[in-house]
């Protein structure tokens, strides 16, 4: 988003304990990574023991170029890796190809005037070889998108049988395992704030497939049916742009959607529509995603300010302020990247930079105070876990391996010659990482 770009690079119960965030994978957990945030929508895999070190010439099991341009981390189920992209084909578009953009929209980025096609990409986890690529469609895009984001910034998202994946305004789409289409659906223009790009990854959750849709005009959560596209609920939203993934956790038999937001985060009952809690106090531009664990969720957001807080799913009504909060934090809170949730401990960087904080999950307290990453530049992609280590990959290609602590302490750097903003994935004993031009397989 972006998830999971420069201001967008986004960007299963039983684990966790009683309440836990959702996904629908089942099967083995080793051989998936169904979610842009992981199997746990915390970005830990609890089963993954990846190499601690890589470089272009050492412990590369393949590497593939990708047409075009995406943010969005890749997905996985099995041998299938998924993974959307955006190509300029460069042709002029025809005048009345070029759709208007309403006049009271702010714009500030460049909007195109060529055709672009948009890319869901299958290709098999043990070889790299493409299995099938399938053109969505073909459209010029009605406003542009900050230089480093793109539009592919959201990721697809997967049941083992089917997978799905937004455009946002060109469209949701979704195909079977051989590429088969299976619906789409097309839900209007979506009107980013100053045009600086969307980054729409759709969340799974039996048979509903949600949708973020913070825009400048009309605000909501779509609802659809994951097998046929058909709208089964909206619930308008006071907000304007976000680009953070909603969260979705049971918890006492309610199943719960949360959404970040510049006004209120939010947590909605999914079987009515009816919000059940509200925190204000977040910046602007609420990029990072929630994560959740033991009936608590903890959502925070970093541009222009810092937030983070520590929702009991129990609590209803308006928090801000109050003492139904289990915990706030004022300092070091992400900007893009969202944050990690493993062993009771909250990692994240400050804004985008290299400096790291760790609290504890159950006090807000913080283990490690914004301490410097020495050697990182910026964070676009977000941290996983696996075996005990923290994987965090900078905009410059340099993959820091960190271990699982309440002090920094550093196992290992390794460069790639690729700049990335998508986020790490961990799959078995391997690590996939999305570049602006290649996607790697790491494997020992």
């Amino acid at each position: 988003m972006k998830n999971p770009a420069a201001l967008l690079a986004l960007l299963i119960p039983g684990i966790l304990g009683a309440s836990a965030p959702v996904n629908n994978t089942a099967q083995n957990p080793l051989e998936q990574w169904p979610h842009w945030r992981g199997p746990l929508a915390t970005g830990a895999a609890p089963h993954g023991d990846p190499p601690t070190t890589w470089s272009e010439k050492s412990n590369i099991k393949w590497k593939v170029a990708i047409p075009g341009k995406g943010s969005c981390t890749p997905i996985v189920w099995g041998d299938h890796v998924f993974v959307a992209a955006a190509v300029n084909t460069g042709r002029t578009a025809k005048a009345e190809d070029i759709p208007k953009v309403d006049p009271k929209m702010e714009l500030k980025t460049k909007t195109p005037k060529t055709y672009h096609q948009f890319l869901l990409i299958c290709f098999d986890r043990q070889t790299g070889k493409e299995r099938w690529q399938r053109i969505c469609t073909e459209r010029v895009p009605h406003e542009g998108y900050q230089e480093t984001h793109s539009y592919a910034a959201g990721s697809p998202t997967t049941d083992g049988k089917h997978v799905w994946v937004s455009f946002g305004s060109r469209g949701v789409y979704c195909f079977d395992f051989d590429g088969k289409p299976q619906w789409q659906r097309e839900l209007g223009f979506f009107y980013s704030r100053y045009s600086y790009g969307e980054a729409s990854t759709p969340v799974l959750y039996k048979d509903n497939l949600i949708l973020n849709w913070d825009n400048e005009f009309e605000s909501k959560l779509i609802i659809l049916d994951a097998q046929t596209g058909k709208t089964r609920r909206e619930i308008k939203r006071e907000e304007q742009t976000s680009w953070n993934t909603p969260l979705v956790v049971e918890h006492k038999g309610i199943t719960q959607v949360i959404v970040n937001g510049t006004t209120r985060a939010r947590g909605y009952d999914l079987a009515t529509g009816q919000e059940l809690w509200k925190v204000g106090g977040m910046t602007i531009n609420a990029i990072p995603s929630a994560v959740s664990a033991d009936g608590v969720a903890y959502i925070m957001s970093g541009f222009s300010g810092s937030l983070a807080v520590a929702v009991p799913l129990d609590a209803r009504g308006e928090l801000t302020g109050t003492k139904k909060l289990l915990w706030t934090h004022k300092k070091g809170t992400p900007y893009v990247p969202s944050p990690l949730l493993v062993g009771g401990k909250l990692y994240f960087t400050q804004a985008n930079s290299n400096q790291l904080t760790c609290l504890d999950a159950k006090t807000g307290n913080p283990l490690i105070d914004r301490v410097r990453i020495e050697g990182a530049s910026s964070f676009y992609a977000s941290p996983v876990s696996a075996a005990g280590r923290i994987y965090m990959v900078d905009r410059d290609g340099m993959s820091f391996v960190l271990k699982q602590d309440t002090k920094l302490e550093i196992l290992a750097t390794n460069r790639l010659n690729d700049k990335i903003d998508a986020s790490p994935v961990v799959v078995g004993r391997q690590l996939l990482l999305r570049g602006h031009k290649y996607l790697y397989c790491i494997e020992k």
